[in-house]
């Protein structure tokens, strides 16, 4: 092949549209998806979450480790610390110190800035009307006493650095870090909205330590040079006034994280933002995590596993820039990278995270939250056969507010079948139905919800009711394996390792309706004796109504 020609065919592969996955609705509206691309390079594993306009029933917000801004925590536990409010997807946040726990850059969660934007970067926010916004935001945080002179405030929850004011409010904790200079506590003091007039009242001024932050007020620390001028202005049972500034664009913005570098604007992809990150964030193939927005306010969350030769290589951050455009983002924003990199699902892990211990430990992740009815996946077959194998189908729902709920079996006649019903509080739910004298067929557990503020929600999830398959019964050493078919049936019949790989094909082909029964000769399928040890027997039957299995482990 030619230079040209193949230069021509690489062009031509990284502009492809990823390989088409099959997404999985994992809660009403929100669909996840494993990608599998094939580049020169090696292999890209990505996951891809797409979720409606952030809106009503869904919200898209930061959660932090802990509750706190200081320390760390996995995004599956800050999901499982908030599992009983909302249900949750998501990736990590921003950067963060690794000792502290704090983000590097911008934090606002619901209207309240929380931490200062980094110079030179941008950061990703949404606002009250579902908009994604990635912009570069100055910080000019400032306070003035008396005399109405605005000073500097250098840090907001972050220790103070040399010469400058940190101001604390309760979300660092419940104690400020020891320091030197001059220390304010002001009662009360309001949450820190942006673009708004924050005074307080001075109710102590010290002169250094560790000092608790009143859960209705706020703490001033300042050091060096700037301590003087904080303790010239800090009167007792006078007044401070802060202020903090955002840019008039993000004046609706309600929720914001920072990392970076901005990865999509107005549908073009961006190579270079020119944003003060570091090599390492900016270049190479890495894990790497992004965040996206459609015309249509869709949001699209990539997570790209890495530095696993033979399973993921990663991806550099212009080609996850091209494959927020592929996936029809107008705007898109890089988070987190490397080890930091993942994703989970109502406090489950979706991808592999790069660390050798797993899943690292972050500051903050970045989820949708769903507040409506949330039912956990159904068991595919329900066979109330009577075999002790799938006779029960157990079905569930979560709630997260009081809600009115009707919950309930449609059957393939549209016959309904109520189950549960009434007012609910909080709480997850659990029922069960043995299908004993139904029909067999497509069915759907359908749960209905109507909360405290008037929202309704759904969630629906098919299974089928077939008896064709049943008994399975394993001979001594699995030389025989026999099950009794109600109908006649195609059958696979399998002998499979723990981690599902197959390493016989003891029968497949059409099979009549009754009891059936295999050989197996202990033999893989080139003809080598497999070692003593725990396998699987799988049992497929396909008939007219669908796809049936019984799986069981047995040693041999």
């Amino acid at each position: 092949m030619s230079r040209k020609l193949f230069a021509a065919a690489l062009v031509a592969l990284i502009l492809t549209p990823p390989a088409a996955g099959r997404p999985t609705q994992v809660m009403p509206g929100v669909t996840y998806e494993r990608v599998l691309r094939w580049t020169t390079a090696g292999p890209i594993v990505m996951y891809v979450v797409t979720a409606p306009k952030p809106q009503g029933l869904y919200r898209l917000m930061p959660l932090l480790s802990n509750g706190t801004i200081v320390g760390r925590e996995t995004v599956s536990q800050m999901e499982r610390d908030a599992s009983a409010q909302m249900t949750t997807i998501g990736v990590n946040g921003d950067f963060f110190s690794w000792n502290g726990g704090w983000p590097s850059g911008l934090l606002m969660r619901a209207g309240v800035v929380e931490h200062q934007s980094a110079l030179g970067r941008a950061a990703v926010g949404i606002d009250t009307a579902a908009t994604l916004h990635a912009d570069r935001v100055p910080w000019f945080g400032r306070w003035h006493g008396a005399d109405a002179i605005w000073n500097p405030i250098g840090q907001l929850n972050e220790p103070a650095r040399k010469n400058s004011v940190a101001l604390f409010t309760p979300v660092w904790g419940s104690k400020t870090p020891f320091a030197r200079g001059t220390i304010v506590i002001l009662e009360p003091f309001p949450p820190a909205a942006p673009r708004a007039d924050l005074t307080g009242t001075v109710t102590a001024v010290l002169d250094s330590g560790s000092v608790s932050i009143p859960p209705d007020g706020a703490v001033l620390v300042a050091r060096g040079t700037a301590a003087a001028q904080l303790r010239a202005e800090a009167v007792p049972s006078g007044q401070l006034t802060v202020r903090i500034p955002l840019p008039t664009e993000w004046s609706g913005v309600t929720d914001a994280v920072s990392a970076g570098p901005t990865l999509v604007k107005d549908g073009r992809p961006i190579f270079n933002a020119g944003e003060a990150l570091t090599p390492v964030q900016l270049h190479g193939h890495d894990p790497r995590t992004a965040i996206g927005q459609r015309a249509d306010g869709t949001i699209v969350m990539v997570a790209v596993d890495g530095r696993r030769r033979g399973w993921s290589i990663g991806i550099t951050n212009w080609d996850l820039a091209l494959t927020l455009v592929r996936y029809g983002c107008v705007t898109g924003f890089a988070l987190d990278s490397g080890g930091s990199t993942t994703v989970a699902f109502d406090g489950q892990v979706l991808n592999r995270p790069s660390d050798p211990g797993g899943e690292r430990p972050v500051g903050e992740a970045l989820v949708i939250a769903y507040s409506g009815v949330y039912a956990p996946p159904v068991a595919p077959t329900l066979s109330p056969n009577q075999d002790g194998a799938g006779d029960r189908e157990t079905l569930a729902y979560k709630l997260v507010r009081p809600s009115t709920v009707s919950a309930k079996v449609i059957g393939p006649d549209a016959s309904v079948r109520e189950l549960d019903a009434g007012p609910k509080a909080p709480g997850r739910y659990k029922v069960s139905w043995d299908g004993l004298g139904s029909p067999e067929g497509r069915y759907h557990w359908n749960v209905t919800a109507t909360d405290d503020t008037g929202q309704v929600s759904t969630d629906d999830h098919a299974f089928t009711l077939d008896d064709t398959l049943g008994f399975l019964g394993i001979g001594k050493n699995a030389r025989s394996i026999s099950f009794v078919l109600t109908r006649d049936a195609k059958v696979r019949v399998t002998v499979e390792t723990r981690w599902g790989g197959i390493l016989r094909t003891v029968a497949a082909g059409p099979r009549p309706a009754g009891p059936v029964t295999v050989k197996w000769n202990g033999r893989d399928g080139r003809g080598k004796r497999v070692r003593r040890g725990t396998y699987v027997v799988r049992v497929a039957a396909t008939s007219p109504l669908g796809l049936s299995q019984l799986v069981r482990t047995t040693t041999r």
